[in-house]
């Protein structure tokens, strides 16, 4: 009897489940050989992922995913063990793309805590977490488990157009916005359609550009369809990389003359230029055809001036062209724009600057101070203003060897001149500086000189008995009061160039006169070409050498014939130290060193007539009675004045013999006769011119002859001849 319905399926539902059950089991127990983990999740700042619920196939593959912001997103990590109670803990494998900021660490939930900070989520791939298990003490075996993840991104993009106007064949740039910009999939290539081609670009700044070029007239839409790097999960679990169309309406309007950008921004027209040409890469025109050349004028309308011809050769793969441009004429930019013809009909626009080869025809050197010169002469320490004067000089890549070149805000810049200004190191070790364009040099070059300027004469000292003492020192004559063994003129070569103060070499003359008492001269003689090089204190030392270098002393004696220590009183040496004037383009310095042989007293026997004496007598009543004229002759000390030279005081103080009445011969006179021994004070007129003079004696002695003491008082009569 055959069986219900019912329980033949009840029978086909058992077999079945006997025949898969050791299928089954098998499966089972596999599963729990690999299987570590019982829950993960992943927490983000606003939200958390579960393994067991937040899951998607991709490519067949379960994988967790979870929605990120930024590409170095911080996320909690919480590691749940599928046995609990093991005693192994688990451990994380090291990955390149998330750094593990802590250590895992067990919570009290029996979970295991850490937080990673991913490196690049929307570029990085094939994103996973690697667990591991070691065995434990009860025998289990290691295990190890692989978590993908991926990463999904919520991504917007939009364009807003400023303006909705397009032209034929001229191409637009927009700019797009976007909340995760680099997730937006950016090939930079073109797309191809019926109305327009675009193609979007992202920079590295992150900007997205979008290219579009229109092919037809009116209204037009257009459609742009672009794709992210991380997909979106939309409705059904799907994922999906399609980001919405981009729509947006334009006017397409006629042609207009499209600016095409060189590479270069100069041109040199040469003969060589001229000739065969300059490689140029412009702008792709899109109606450009190869191998043909355009004429480049500096007007729209037909008639306008050659200034180029342009020979298309080919297309580069940047969307531009390679050209050759022969110039025939000059152009600035700043004169207009230039127009590129077929036909004889405007094509596009460019502009570039064509400008003669570059000719340096004059330099000038400004000094501080001074006037422009064309002497090319500068000296170490020194900033000058070096101008050039030329063609083409705009774009000219001028330098001065080893020079550098101080920034200014004055510095003149156009294509017929240029100025710099210009440092001259103290250090400077050559002695020409060549202006060089480039690499090649222009013909000019600076000229580097050692300063040669007039010093103060405070490095010269006079020495003529006492200590050297510095020349410009001594206000006046010096009053010297001994011998003088020597004039002697020494040198200090080290206080000429002091820091950065330079002087170079000092030519000196010297122009050396004696003179007598009385102001006659005895000797004349000129020591010319004395050079004095600064010490070795100065920088450029090693760069004054010169074998006509004094560094000895100079000695008067050494020249004069009759010396020094030979002069009679009051006799004078007066040498005038100068610059020679040959030397230097300034005026130099003069100094006058006048040295005086000073006597404080005279000693002379001095020979005098007083006359009409007042003579007293020893025994005698009264005053006494004058006397005739009498003759003198006396050992006298006459003084100098201390602050006058060669002046007498008007007193004198002698001894000697007077012969009283000497010229009286008269039998009848009264007068007597007779010598004596005396000390006598006398006083002159301070007149030096006088031939005659009439001093006035007082003094004492003795008489020879009449054995007695006597005084006088009276006056005299001298003569100088």
């Amino acid at each position: 009897m055959p069986l219900p319905l019912r329980y033949r399926v009840l029978l086909a539902i058992f077999g079945l489940l006997m025949g898969l059950y050791p299928s089954l089991a098998t499966a089972q127990t596999s599963a729990e050989g690999l299987v570590v983990l019982r829950e993960a999740s992943l927490r983000t700042d606003t939200a958390t992922y579960l393994l067991s619920r937040n899951k998607v196939d991709v490519q067949g593959v379960p994988t967790m995913y979870f929605w990120y912001r930024r590409d170095d997103e911080t996320v909690e990590l919480r590691l749940y063990p599928a046995v609990v109670g093991r005693s192994a803990p688990l451990r994380l494998r090291r990955n390149p793309d998330y750094q593990q900021l802590d250590s895992l660490t067990k919570e009290d939930d029996g979970g295991f805590r850490t937080r990673l900070k991913f490196k690049n989520l929307t570029t990085g791939g094939f994103l996973r977490l690697v667990v591991e298990q070691a065995s434990d003490s009860v025998g289990r075996e290691a295990r190890r488990q692989v978590v993908p993840l991926l990463p999904l991104s919520r991504t917007t993009l939009s364009l807003r157009a400023a303006e909705n106007e397009l032209f034929v064949g001229e191409e637009k740039v927009f700019e797009l916005t976007s909340s995760n910009a680099r997730n937006v999939h950016a090939t930079g290539e073109w797309v191809r359609g019926a109305e327009f081609d675009y193609r979007l670009v992202s920079e590295a700044n992150g900007m997205l550009r979008l290219h579009v070029l229109p092919h037809q007239l009116g209204v037009r839409t257009l459609l742009v369809k672009l794709q992210t790097e991380r997909p979106t999960l939309v409705a059904g679990g799907r994922l999906s990389y399609q980001l919405p169309v981009l729509r947006q309406d334009f006017n397409v309007k006629g042609s207009r003359l499209r600016f095409l950008s060189p590479d270069k921004r100069s041109v040199t027209m040469d003969e060589v230029s001229r000739r065969k040409g300059v490689e140029l890469i412009l702008d792709n025109g899109r109606s450009f055809d190869l191998h043909r050349t355009y004429r480049v004028e500096d007007q729209e309308e037909p008639g306008g001036t050659l200034i180029a011809e342009v020979y298309t050769r080919q297309y580069l793969s940047n969307d531009r062209v390679l050209c050759y441009l022969r110039p025939y004429n000059t152009h600035r930019q700043t004169e207009g724009y230039l127009y590129i013809k077929g036909n004889d009909v405007a094509r596009y626009v460019t502009n570039l600057d064509i400008t003669p080869q570059t000719v340096v025809r004059s330099v000038q050197v400004l000094h501080r101070g001074g006037e422009w010169t064309p002497s090319l002469n500068v000296s170490p320490g020194e900033i000058v203003d070096v101008c050039l004067e030329g063609e083409g000089l705009q774009k000219a890549r001028l330098f001065f060897e080893d020079l550098p070149i101080i920034p200014s805000d004055s510095t003149v810049r156009t294509d017929a001149r240029l100025v710099y200004r210009v440092q001259v190191p103290v250090s400077f070790a050559k002695r020409k500086s060549i202006i060089y364009n480039g690499s090649q040099p222009t013909g000019y070059s600076l000229t580097v000189k050692e300063f040669q300027r007039p010093h103060p004469l405070d490095f010269v000292s006079v020495l003529y008995g006492e200590a050297a003492r510095p020349i410009t020192r001594l206000d006046g004559p010096v009053l010297h009061n001994g011998t003088i063994r020597d004039v002697v003129f020494q040198f200090n070569p080290e206080g000429i160039d002091k820091g950065e103060q330079f002087y170079g070499k000092q030519f000196l003359s010297f122009e050396i006169r004696t003179l007598n008492n009385k102001g006659e001269l005895m000797e004349m003689r000129n020591v010319e070409n004395v050079v004095i090089c600064p010490g070795e204190n100065s920088p450029r030392f090693a760069f004054y050498a010169d074998k006509q270098c004094r560094t000895d002393p100079l000695s008067l004696n050494a020249l004069l014939g009759r010396k020094t220590y030979d002069f009679d009183d009051w006799s004078r040496v007066v040498v005038t130290v100068k610059h020679q004037a040959a030397q230097y383009s300034e005026p130099g310095y003069t100094q006058t060193v006048e040295v005086v042989l000073k006597r404080r007293y005279k000693f002379d026997i001095d020979v005098s007539f007083p006359a009409g004496l007042l003579t007293r007598r020893q025994g005698q009543d009264g005053y006494g009675n004058f006397g005739g004229i009498s003759l003198a002759t006396l050992a006298q000390l006459s003084f100098y004045s201390p602050d006058k030279i060669n002046r007498l005081r008007p007193y004198k103080i002698g001894a000697g013999f007077v012969a009283l009445n000497a010229f009286n011969f008269s039998p009848t006179s009264t007068s007597e006769r007779d010598l004596g021994i005396v000390v006598l004070g006398s006083v002159y007129p301070t007149r030096r011119d006088a031939k005659f003079t009439f001093p006035l004696y007082l003094g004492g002695g003795r008489l020879l002859g009449a054995g007695k003491w006597f005084y006088l008082l009276g006056p005299g009569i001298g003569v100088r001849l």
